[in-house]
């Protein structure tokens, strides 16, 4: 199962574990772009099916579990990759948008991996992958709640591993940089609110992103999909409760 499968990091993943030959249940808000994404995971080699659902809901997590038992008969790998962001400055932020974020980016995962780990120990086998930030290692100034519930994400991630580590269920989590998917370059997004809020043009935002990067530059989906897979697969099979950094560098510790 992918949250968010129907762009950006969530698409790259659903369709790189499609040409792994996985069976994927899309997730997403969007059935006409989650109908795009399972064309793509179709011509890729895995057997995908859409699932329209606002995963913020309280029960979406029982919803989504009981679908993909219904379609596939067992859950082996679960992906929270669904989130949002925007630059906002503390003075910005109102209440309804912290409780957005907790809402989507801590309840919305600890609900679907409350209803999935349990199901993966039963069968004894199970990887679930959250997608947090490098902003949930090193807070940054463009939107606090984003930095404090990604954090959090990281905290939950590693509660679970702990819980469900030995009966074979493995948890963590991966803290992309910037990603040059749609959220950072299309029309209104990130590149635009940072140069709207520094006084600068979008051109010299994404220079300025760069530079702050030490490999240099932003990140691509295929990237963050790449590690994912990695954590998703057997090979993966001593990993539990790490947040591995996918961010070029941009966090300038080693945790």
């Amino acid at each position: 199962m992918v949250s968010g499968a129907s762009r950006g990091i969530g698409r790259a993943t659903a369709v790189t574990l499609a040409a792994e030959g996985a069976s994927v249940l899309l997730l997403g808000r969007g059935e006409q772009s989650l109908a795009q994404v399972a064309r793509e995971c179709d011509d890729a080699g895995g057997r995908p099916e859409t699932l329209a659902i606002d995963i913020a809901e309280p029960d979406a997590g029982a919803r989504v579990l009981g679908e993909c038992l219904e379609r596939f008969g067992r859950i082996d790998a679960l992906v929270n990759n669904a989130g949002i962001s925007s630059v906002r400055s503390l003075e910005q932020l109102t209440d309804a948008d912290w409780q957005e974020h907790w809402d989507l980016n801590v309840m919305a995962p600890m609900r679907l991996m409350r209803a999935a780990a349990p199901a993966m120990a039963r069968q004894g086998w199970g990887r679930i992958v959250n997608v947090s930030s490098s902003s949930g290692k090193r807070p940054g100034r463009r939107n606090m709640a984003y930095s404090v519930t990604k954090a959090a994400e990281l905290s939950l991630s590693r509660a679970f591993a702990d819980q469900f580590a030995s009966e074979g269920v493995l948890v963590n989590a991966i803290t992309p940089g910037p990603v040059g998917t749609g959220l950072w370059m299309a029309p209104g997004g990130l590149a635009d609110q940072v140069a709207e809020a520094q006084g600068i043009s979008r051109e010299e935002a994404l220079a300025a992103t760069a530079r702050g990067v030490p490999v240099g530059r932003l990140g691509t989906d295929q990237e963050i999909a790449a590690v994912i897979a990695f954590l998703c697969s057997e090979a993966a099979s001593y990993v539990t409760g790490a947040a591995w950094s996918v961010d070029g560098g941009i966090v300038p510790v080693i945790i």
